[in-house]
């Protein structure tokens, strides 16, 4: 009985980590079984689950119907909060697709075929709850209209929007993650404006020649990698309080586009220069861990850009910093840079 009693206890050890390694791992091995698509359904509240999804009995209000090759959106049942319709070949939303389920929190459509004169303009008017809506890699054009004002998260990257109207996020005051990049956006204009919450702004990929205007003063994280900016503003740092990672690498910045002490700012951890025209290496604070500037134009190693007094307790905190690519070499680092760098465990020129 004791042995029994063991092996039972392993037994239900060894199902606990299966399932918190995957909370669905035994829809997988029913499958393997012969079970189809909807055949494991219980809860039935607010209509049936479409046979070409999934609605587990253990969680359900998710209904999964990922990679069916679908090309519509199905009925939805009221009771459903996560609807996960990736991987398909859906190409239009019709006005009314969700009004069977207005509590949905979380829609996932990224990976289809949408395009935006197929998506209706009130689709999402009526999900006040909407945490998280994923577009990314379609077709859409522009941005959807009416996009609910409580969306934390919105994934609009790799499709072809080329503009962002002024009041594309209004009443977002929510939205923390933003990801337009890969599109062909030439302007945000003030679009930005009034997302007080955002940290996660990704732009990059796109044909922006100038720094967005409007920029949200909470965010965390900025990058705008490989798009046509030749100049950044004066004061582009002062009003971020929590801003750590920027990256502006791939542009056609150029020493004369860059104001004085823009980068001297002590909050960044990483900043990204890497690929554009720059002859001098910037000012930056001696507080900054990653600098990337390989592939530029540098000349000299201006050490005093990186630390500004070299003494004992003046020194860089920089771990990388990557110069490979430019004019110089190790030769050129002057005879006390080890001293102001002497935390750097990955330097290369």
């Amino acid at each position: 009985m004791r042995l029994a009693a063991l092996l039972l206890a392993a037994a239900w050890v060894q199902l606990a980590l299966c399932q918190r390694q995957d909370p669905f791992f035994w829809l997988s091995a029913l499958r393997g079984r012969g079970y189809g698509y909807g055949s494991l359904q219980a809860d039935t509240s607010g209509g049936d689950c479409p046979m070409e999804c999934d609605c587990p009995p253990t969680f359900p209000i998710a209904m999964y119907c990922d990679s069916r090759n679908i090309q519509q959106v199905p009925y939805i049942p009221s009771r459903m909060k996560y609807v996960y319709l990736q991987h398909n070949q859906i190409n239009s939303i019709p006005d009314g697709a969700f009004d069977n389920a207005t509590g949905l929190v979380w829609i996932m459509m990224h990976q289809n075929s949408l395009s935006s004169d197929k998506v209706g303009k009130k689709v999402f008017a009526n999900l006040k709850n909407l945490d998280r809506l994923y577009l990314y890699h379609n077709n859409l054009s522009r941005v959807p209209a009416n996009l609910p004002k409580s969306l934390k998260d919105l994934r609009l990257n790799h499709n072809k929007i080329s503009k962002v109207p002024a009041n594309s996020f209004d009443g977002m005051g929510d939205l923390s993650v933003l990801l337009l990049n890969d599109n062909g956006i030439q302007e945000v204009g003030g679009a930005l404006k009034g997302l007080q919450s955002l940290t996660l702004l990704d732009i990059s990929n796109n044909k922006l020649k100038k720094v967005p205007e409007n920029l949200p003063g909470m965010l965390h994280q900025l990058y705008l990698e490989s798009n046509n900016i030749d100049a950044l503003p004066v004061g582009f740092l002062d009003k971020f309080v929590k801003l750590q990672y920027v990256r502006i690498a791939h542009n056609l910045l150029t020493d004369r586009g860059i104001p004085p002490n823009t980068f001297n700012n002590s909050g960044l951890v990483e900043l990204d220069l890497s690929f554009n025209k720059l002859e001098r290496i910037p000012p930056v604070s001696t507080n900054l861990e990653h600098l990337y500037l390989q592939a530029n134009q540098i000349k000299e190693f201006t050490l005093g850009s990186i630390c500004s007094v070299v003494d004992m307790m003046n020194f860089s905190h920089l771990k990388v910093l990557r110069l490979d690519g430019n004019e110089i070499s190790r030769d050129d680092m002057p005879t006390d840079a080890a001293l102001c760098l002497r935390l750097a465990s990955n330097i290369e020129m």
